[in-house]
C-alpha cells in the first residue's frame, strides 16, 4: 500500500476516540453472533468457512453467545500457512480482491509459522484508529520525527511507519531488518553471525540519528540496548522510543528509559492477526499490562496441557486469541507466547495478559483443516497435468 492510500485510510481515522469509545461499548455476545451471521451467510459468507461448516455437527449462526466459540475447537494454524487468504474473507466484499498479504510468524522455523492473512480497508481502519489512539494516550508528540527500525515487507508492524508518514506532521526515516534470519542463525549456533547482522542494523540507526532530527524511535529492546551500549549520546537525546515484539521486561523497559533520561518508552504486543494496546506498565510489580483492541479482538490465557480451560487471574498459561473483524474471522487461535491472565476490572471490558514472554514449544495442535488438506491435493494434482498443446 502507498502512502497515498495510507492517508485515505487514517483520513478515516481521524476520529479515532469517537471510534474506540463505540468500539469499547460493543456487546460481545451481539458482536459475536454478527460476525458469525456475515461470515456464514450462505451466499456472501466467507469460502473458507461455508466449506468447514458442511463437516460441523452444529449450525454456527445457531452460536448467540462468545463463549460458545469453544465449539470451533483450536484454529488450524497450518490452514493459514497453505490456502488462499481470500478465502478467509466473505463474498459480501466485492471480488478481486486487491492489497498487500500480511504474514506473522517465522522466527521459530524461518517461515511464515502462523500463516498469511489478508487486511481489507475496515481493518486497517481499525487497526490504525487504535495506533492512534495509544499514540496519543501515552504521549507521542504527533508532530514528532520516527525512526521506524522494524521488519518490513510482509510483516504488518512495516505497515506502521505508512501510518505515522500519512497521519502525523513528523517525517519518517526506516530501517529494515529480518528477524527470521537472526533466529535462523541463533537456532544454527552461529552466535557470531547474529551478532554481526545485529550490528548491522544498529549501524544505519545510529547513522541516522547522527544526522537527522529523530524524535523518537520504534524498534525491539534487543536493537535499542545495543545502540545505547555504544552510543549513549544518540539515545540520550530521544524523547520515547516504542518497543516491539513480546520479550520486554519491565526492567528492561526502565533501563532504555533511564537511558533517554527519562524518556517515554511504549510497549507493543500483537501480530498480524490481532493487535493490543498497553494498559499499564509498572516498574514496582514489574507487570506490563497489555489488552486487546476490543470487539475485534479478545484473549484468554488458558491451561498449557488444556486449551478449554482458562486459567485464574494471577496465573501463567498460554495466549489464546479470537479474531472477530467483519472480514476476518479466527477463534481460538493459540498463540506462541505465555502470559498472565490480567483483571482489568472496570477499565477494560474483557480480560488483560501481563508480561508476555515466547512459549518455548507448541502445545495446541496445528493440523491443518480437511478443507485446506482437500484444496492442497486438488493444487498437487492440477499441477501434475501435462500442459494443453
Amino acid at each position: 500500500m502507498t502512502v497515498g492510500a495510507a492517508a485515505k485510510t487514517v483520513g478515516a481515522t481521524a476520529n479515532a476516540p469517537s471510534l474506540i469509545g463505540k468500539w469499547l461499548a460493543e456487546d460481545v455476545d451481539q458482536w459475536t453472533r454478527r460476525t458469525l451471521r456475515r461470515h456464514f451467510d450462505p451466499v456472501t459468507g466467507s469460502p473458507y468457512w461455508l466449506n468447514r461448516a458442511a463437516a460441523m455437527p452444529f449450525d454456527p449462526r445457531d452460536i448467540s453467545r462468545y463463549e460458545e466459540l469453544s465449539a470451533f475447537g483450536p484454529f488450524p494454524l497450518e490452514d493459514l500457512r497453505t490456502l488462499d487468504p481470500a478465502d478467509l474473507v466473505p463474498l459480501a466484499v466485492p471480488r478481486p480482491l486487491s492489497g498487500l498479504i500480511w504474514e506473522s510468524g517465522g522466527t521459530e522455523s524461518g517461515s511464515p509459522e502462523s500463516g498469511r492473512v489478508y487486511y481489507s480497508p475496515p481493518m486497517l481502519e481499525h487497526r490504525l484508529a487504535w495506533r492512534r489512539w495509544a499514540d496519543k494516550r501515552e504521549g507521542f508528540d504527533p508532530a514528532g520525527n520516527w525512526l521506524v527500525a522494524t521488519p518490513a515487507g510482509a510483516h504488518l508492524l512495516g505497515y506502521g511507519a505508512l501510518d505515522l508518514a500519512a497521519a502525523r506532521g513528523g517525517r519518517v526515516y526506516g530501517v529494515d531488518f529480518d528477524p527470521r534470519w537472526i533466529d535462523r542463525q541463533l537456532r544454527a549456533g552461529q552466535m557470531q553471525a547474529a551478532m554481526e547482522y545485529t550490528e548491522h542494523v544498529a549501524d544505519q540507526i545510529c547513522a541516522i540519528l547522527m544526522t537527522q532530527p529523530v524524535d523518537y524511535v520504534c524498534t525491539t529492546a534487543v536493537l535499542l540496548r545495543a545502540i545505547a551500549r555504544r552510543e549513549p549520546g544518540l539515545v540520550t537525546q530521544l524523547k520515547g522510543a516504542r518497543l516491539v515484539g513480546p520479550q520486554v521486561t519491565a526492567q528492561t523497559r526502565q533501563v532504555l528509559a533511564d537511558a533517554m533520561d527519562g524518556g517515554l518508552v511504549s510497549i507493543s504486543y500483537g501480530n498480524a492477526f490481532a493487535s493490543a494496546v498497553t494498559l499499564s506498565c509498572t516498574q514496582d510489580t514489574g507487570a506490563i499490562v497489555s489488552v486487546p483492541c476490543y470487539p475485534q479482538v479478545t484473549m484468554a490465557v488458558v491451561d498449557t496441557s488444556d486449551w478449554t480451560r482458562v486459567v485464574d487471574y494471577g496465573n501463567d498459561g498460554q495466549v489464546l486469541l479470537t479474531v472477530m473483524h467483519e472480514d476476518l474471522f479466527l477463534p481460538n487461535v493459540a498463540e506462541q507466547e505465555l502470559a498472565i491472565r490480567y483483571d482489568t476490572g472496570e477499565d477494560w471490558p474483557c480480560d488483560g495478559v501481563a508480561n508476555v514472554r515466547r512459549l518455548a514449544k507448541a502445545s495446541i495442535a496445528r493440523q491443518p483443516s480437511a478443507y485446506v488438506q482437500v484444496r492442497l491435493a486438488q493444487l498437487r494434482r492440477d499441477r501434475r497435468k501435462p500442459a494443453a498443446s
